[in-house]
């Protein structure tokens, strides 16, 4: 490729990131959280009465829980001003819980969409694509084969029409209710729009399927739920991908993922997101492994101003094993705390957990984790390896592990390593002909390798392009 192609390239894969459009809604709720805003919500989807019960209930306890300060090292959330925050958007679309035609979304949406390469991932790599744009689903499409077989990939809004008895069963019931974190509740009162996946007993979906979110308008919050349930013997692939404009003023995303791994099944779960620098990326995340299951998690996390994120399994049945791959990026002014929870409570069951992250210019990262063996998950075993790489003497980078073993009979392993760009490693690949950024960026990119390669391809040259424009400051 010619100097020239990868100019372009580079531009071309920044103007994806940076570009905004004018705000164009439908419906529009007032700042703040209160009940007559929850009301409105739940009337505007037309939902049934149980789920504005639950959505008033989380409100009550949103409002009785403190803001969380008290973590050693955690991120600053003052400029978090829930009342500032407009949180439900219906963007103007025709068509309640999008549409199933690329063609019949709006110009601006399909545009927007098309600069983010949702279209072509489809065509290449995918089995299904669910687009969320502001606060609902715009596009959902899933392969016919997989239809046929009984997979069900839609938007949680038509799931709670379609089918509300299991929606109804396992949403913020058993996995991660409202009373979980403040911010848990936050979202169980004005969630919209999200994924909710269901895989029959036996069936392998052999294609990843892909929900894309998207926050256009400034100063709104994004609360999807992902609810996905494997049934027994069954295999998933999912990716979710994220991003947001940069803006003055604050946004907040807190998604909420619920994921039920049935006995002997398999669920991965890969989040590639990239929100601009004034986002507060605040998640909860869950997975419960029944027997002989497993759950995996890979993460990259990059852009935002602070994320707080801890993707957790409860590996509730005998043999059931978990793995967690993170990585985390932190610029300038940017303090990104990330990390893996699991609970081992049962016998024989199996945790892995590797952390990668990466801090210049000034910025923070940090690992924070936690391992919990029960007593009488004996057999269980355990490895935590936690890797930072720091460009120069301002960046930070912290590791907070904390294990809970109540068992004798297991295995337990920590490993964690800080260090910077080694200059003897720069000088070698200089050598050998690359200039001190490009020796840089392939120290990088190796050091992030066990992250690319559990992602499609696609995926996995989209991630580096993200990592080398954050290393440029390209991005927000």
């Amino acid at each position: 490729m010619s100097s020239e192609q990868e100019d372009l390239k580079e531009t071309d894969t920044e103007e994806r990131f940076a570009f905004k459009k004018e705000e164009s809604s439908a419906f529009k709720t007032e700042k703040g959280l209160t009940e007559e805003t929850i009301r409105l919500i739940s009337e505007d989807k037309d939902e049934p009465e149980w789920m504005l019960e639950r959505r008033l209930r989380a409100l009550r306890q949103f409002k009785e829980m403190p803001m969380p300060t008290d973590w050693p090292g955690q991120p600053d959330l003052s400029e978090v001003d829930l009342d500032e925050i407009v949180p439900y958007i219906r963007p103007d679309i025709d068509t309640r819980g999008g549409v199933d035609e690329w063609d019949d979304l709006p110009e601006d949406i399909q545009d927007t969409f098309d600069k983010l390469g949702i279209p072509e991932a489809e065509k290449k790599a995918l089995s299904g694509v669910g687009a969320q744009y502001e606060s609902e689903i715009v596009y959902q499409n899933m392969q016919e084969r997989w239809e046929e077989k009984g997979v069900v990939f839609c938007d949680m809004d038509r799931a709670v029409q379609e089918h509300e008895e299991i929606v109804r069963e396992y949403f913020m019931t058993k996995c991660v209710p409202p009373s979980d974190n403040k911010f848990a509740a936050l979202h169980g009162a004005i969630w919209s729009g999200g994924s909710f996946v269901y895989v029959p007993e036996d069936t392998t979906v052999d294609m990843p399927v892909q929900a894309y979110f998207r926050m256009n308008s400034e100063g709104m919050g994004q609360f999807e739920h992902t609810l996905i349930i494997a049934e027994p013997g069954s295999e998933v692939h999912y990716i979710e991908g994220c991003s947001a404009p940069q803006y003055a003023a604050f946004n907040l995303h807190s998604g909420g993922v619920e994921v039920f791994v049935k006995e002997d099944a398999h669920v991965q779960y890969s989040t590639v997101q990239n929100w601009s620098k004034n986002t507060y990326n605040l998640n909860t995340k869950r997975a419960i492994a029944e027997n002989g299951a497993t759950m995996e998690w890979v993460s990259g996390s990059m852009g935002s101003k602070a994320t707080m994120l801890y993707p957790s399994t409860i590996l509730k049945g005998r043999g059931a094993t978990d793995n967690h791959i993170t990585i985390a990026f932190a610029g300038e002014g940017q303090d990104i705390d990330t990390g893996a929870k699991v609970y081992h409570n049962a016998p024989n069951t199996k945790s892995t957990i590797e952390s990668k992250s990466i801090a210049k210019d000034g910025g923070r990262t940090n690992y924070r984790g936690l391992v919990h063996i029960a007593d009488g998950a004996e057999n269980s075993s355990t490895s935590v390896e936690c890797d930072a790489l720091m460009f120069d003497n301002d960046s930070t980078s912290d590791t907070m592990p904390y294990m809970e073993i109540q068992e004798s009979k297991v295995d337990v392993a920590h490993e964690a390593t800080v260090g910077k760009i080694g200059d003897e490693d720069v000088f070698y690949l200089q050598s050998r002909g690359l200039d001190d950024d490009d020796a840089k960026k392939m120290i990088v990119a190796g050091f992030i390798e066990p992250i690319t390669e559990e992602l499609p391809i696609e995926y996995a040259v989209e991630l580096n392009r993200l990592i080398e424009l954050e290393m440029e400051g390209s991005l927000g």
